[in-house]
């Protein structure tokens, strides 16, 4: 596995952003963005799942969004930055969208672990590697340290608001 970057933790920072809106709407905190060859952001989102619907990933947005403005040679140059590793739904709109490399935060194995350790119910969906789903791409993540611990504390803040509201 390639080495996380401090260019690839700059970009995360930029999602642990994104998530931190998300939060502060009332959703679960997930953020992404979208990485031109230049190592410009060229697009970014945050989870709306609860303004839309259970489908309002930032990766979909992300992947529809590059579908929809990107030639398909500027794709695969690109990378997504994220807060937490591909669901299956969202690895799969990555793949077919032709995205080139993933960055990603949190794997999916510490995020149930994390919602076990919250008392939280699980997710509805098995978390599969996203190795498992994409091909020929370049995959970095999860990140240690002090990113992972803000995005975990976001998760733990996320369930109590969760709990409070029930």
């Amino acid at each position: 596995m390639e080495r996380i970057t401090e260019q690839d933790k700059n970009f995360l920072k930029q999602c642990l952003q994104l998530a931190q809106e998300s939060l502060d709407a009332g959703d679960e905190p997930f953020g992404s963005v979208l990485v031109d060859e230049s190592g410009s952001v060229i697009a970014s989102s945050r989870n709306r799942v609860n303004e839309i619907n259970a489908l309002a990933h930032p990766e979909i947005d992300l992947a529809r969004w590059a579908l929809e403005n990107m030639k398909p040679e500027h794709r695969k140059t690109a990378t997504m930055y994220t807060t937490g590793e591909h669901c299956p739904m969202c690895a799969g709109a990555h793949g077919w969208a032709g995205i080139g490399s993933l960055v990603y935060l949190a794997s999916g194995m510490q995020l149930s672990a994390w919602f076990s350790e919250f008392g939280r119910d699980p997710a509805p969906i098995n978390f599969i590697p996203v190795q498992d789903i994409l091909k020929d791409i370049v995959i970095k993540g999860p990140v240690e340290g002090y990113l992972l611990d803000q995005i975990k504390e976001m998760h733990h803040k996320s369930y109590l608001t969760i709990q409070n509201s029930k």
